[in-house]
């Protein structure tokens, strides 16, 4: 390759780079969530820069601190909820208020305890009052919705929440029993088991009656103002199309790339279903 051919191609690249990484930081994915988000190479980031507007950490109570990992910490871990995802959440939103181009793109973080719910919940309250500025709240009757929501799944804290007028964090309700708590001001999430909800893996053609049970639940969620989430549902493109056909709004994965490309089109859908 001569000199000049390498020059202009060089100029090119340089002029398309800027753009790529505009386009990517501008995309939104209200769809998509980050399962065991902190498996990434860069927990949190991978998945903002990806578009995604959910991110699932599993958190276990240990010696006082809230650590970030998938099964319980009985070394000595330095990977905290606040360290992965609290102080890059306040960054993430204060670099976004300065920016020429801000990007107006409410976030959810989900926290999974995996420890006892109310113990670890009480660590985490006191927390979360650092990060008040940036979390949506709830106060005296009253929902105030900012940059960020946190939600808390697994062993979830509920009588505490009852007995609360002033908290940072909702709840992740259970799926099947939407419709039956009539509350307006703990949960933003309803989730279940994908196989618990669906029998079809992704393989032929998804049964009537999956389809009829599934469209059921997502209304009685819809109903109450839940957004439904199927966890453990299968990454497949095929899955994902019925997924959305039936109205769920979040589908959870742990392929941020993949399913990156299926909202934005990048790959081809599925034929309809018939």
């Amino acid at each position: 390759m001569n000199f000049g051919k390498f020059c202009r191609i060089f100029v090119v690249v340089m002029l398309l780079l800027p753009v790529t990484n505009i386009q990517s930081q501008n995309i939104i994915l209200p769809n998509a969530y980050a399962h065991n988000d902190y498996w990434h190479k860069r927990p949190l980031l991978d998945a903002l820069d990806n578009g995604f507007t959910y991110v699932e950490a599993d958190v276990y109570l240990k010696n006082g601190k809230l650590i970030v990992t998938h099964i319980l910490p009985y070394f000595k871990n330095k990977k905290t909820l606040e360290k992965l995802y609290l102080k890059p959440l306040l960054q993430y939103v204060t670099d976004n208020a300065k920016s020429d181009n801000p990007v107006n793109c409410p976030l959810t973080l989900m926290i999974d305890i995996k420890t006892d719910g109310d113990k670890t919940y009480k660590v985490l309250n006191v927390l979360l009052q650092k990060y008040r500025s940036i979390l949506s709240e709830y106060q005296n009757g009253e929902i105030t919705m900012r940059n960020v929501s946190v939600v808390i799944t697994g062993h979830r804290p509920y009588n505490m929440f009852t007995g609360e007028a002033d908290r940072l964090a909702f709840l992740d309700e259970d799926l099947k029993q939407a419709g039956n708590d009539s509350s307006t001001n703990i949960y933003q999430v309803a989730s279940c088991k994908y196989s618990s909800m669906v029998k079809w893996k992704g393989k032929g053609k998804i049964s009537e009656k999956d389809v009829q049970r599934l469209e059921y639940f997502v209304l009685q969620a819809h109903k109450s103002g839940r957004k439904v989430r199927l966890w453990g549902s299968p990454d497949k493109t095929k899955v994902w199309n019925e997924l959305l056909r039936c109205n769920v709004d979040l589908i959870n994965t742990d392929k941020i790339n993949t399913l990156r490309s299926f909202l934005t089109n990048e790959i081809p859908v599925v034929a309809k279903r018939l």
